[in-house]
C-alpha cells in the first residue's frame, strides 16, 4: 500500500523560540538552520516510530479491498477516513462513503462494514483513502517521550552539523533517542 503526503503540518512540534532555548542559542545567526533542524528531526522521528507527531493528510493507494475486510496502517495515530475512492476500467473514479469504514484507532485499523464495497476495474491504483493521522495539531499534543526524542535529536544534530567522516559514530541516532522512540514505534507483523 502507497501513501501520498496530502496535507502537512501546519506547524512544527517544537517552535523556534524554545529550540533555540533548549539548544542555549541567544543569537539568531542559526535560525534558519535551527528551523530546518526542527523539521528534519520530526520527520525523522515520524518515520523511525510510524507516528505522526501533528495532525496531517495521507492518501493510501491500494489494488484492492483486503480479503479480510480490515486494512492494518503504518500510519499512527489514526483519526479519520476522509474520503474513498474506487476507479473503475475506464479511470473514473466512484465516491465510496466514509461511513463504510470503521476506525479501530488503538490498532490503526481500517475495517470494512459489512456493505458491498464496488470492486475496482483498472489494473494497479484502484482504490484511494484520503485519512488524517498525528496525534493533534500543536507541540502539546504530542507525547512527552516524543518531545524529548526530538529535541534530543536536534541538539545532537545542531553540535554535530560539520561533514562526516567515514568510521565517524556521529551519524548513528543516539541511542537515548532510540529508546524514546521505542516505546511509540508502530510495528507490522
Amino acid at each position: 500500500m502507497a501513501a501520498i503526503l496530502l496535507t502537512p503540518p501546519e506547524s512544527e512540534p517544537l517552535s523556534l523560540s524554545d529550540a533555540k532555548a533548549y539548544l542555549r542559542v541567544e543569537t539568531d545567526d542559526d535560525d534558519a538552520v535551527i528551523a530546518s533542524l526542527i523539521a528534519a528531526a520530526r520527520s525523522h522521528i515520524e518515520a523511525m516510530s510510524g507516528c505522526a507527531m501533528l495532525t496531517q493528510t495521507w492518501r493510501l493507494v491500494r489494488d484492492c479491498w483486503p480479503a479480510d475486510g480490515r486494512m492494518k496502517l503504518k500510519l499512527a495515530p489514526l483519526r479519520a477516513v476522509m474520503a474513498a475512492r474506487v476507479y473503475d476500467e475506464t479511470d473514473v473514479a466512484h465516491a465510496v462513503d466514509p461511513e463504510n469504514f470503521v476506525l479501530d484507532a488503538a490498532c490503526g485499523i481500517i475495517a470494512m462494514r459489512a456493505v458491498s464495497l464496488p470492486q475496482p476495474g483498472r489494473a494497479t491504483a484502484r482504490i484511494e483513502m484520503d485519512v488524517t493521522v498525528g496525534f493533534g495539531a500543536a507541540g502539546s499534543d504530542v507525547p512527552p517521550a516524543l518531545m524529548q526524542a526530538l529535541r534530543m535529536l536536534l541538539a545532537h544534530w545542531y553540535d554535530n552539523r560539520g561533514l562526516i567522516t567515514i568510521g565517524s559514530s556521529v551519524a548513528v541516532m543516539p541511542p537515548s533517542v532510540n529508546a524514546l522512540i521505542a516505546s511509540h514505534r508502530v510495528l507490522s507483523l
